[in-house]
């Protein structure tokens, strides 16, 4: 699944951007976004191997709030100084959100 590879591209942009973050940023910011961006594809992966498109459609609810999160972690770390901001990161946080949009809305299609 698309969805599922651009967000495993993701974790591993957002692993590298913390890295640079402070040291005293570890159980903090650091953790936090990390925890985050690693439940996007590991929700879309439980989801897609349920029986049900119902219980899929949660997963993808819950993976775009752990998106959510990221987005606002992300834009925190630039306010704070801790990285410059990125077209690219942007760009990939925004794709991921449009195809769990269409993961989501294919779904419900699915059961109308």
């Amino acid at each position: 699944m698309d969805v599922w590879k651009q967000s495993m591209e993701l974790v591993e942009v957002i692993y590298k951007i913390s890295a640079r973050f402070p040291k005293e940023e570890m159980y903090g910011l650091t953790s936090q976004i990390r925890r985050a961006v690693v439940s996007i594809p590991s929700n879309i992966a439980e989801g897609a191997a349920r029986k049900s498109d119902k219980e899929f459609l949660q997963f993808i609810s819950i993976a775009m709030g752990s998106l959510s999160e990221v987005d606002t972690q992300y834009l925190l770390s630039v306010r704070l100084g801790f990285v410059h901001e990125s077209k690219s990161i942007t760009n990939l946080i925004r794709t991921v959100a449009k195809l769990l949009i269409g993961t989501k809305n294919y779904l419900i299609r699915k059961q109308v």
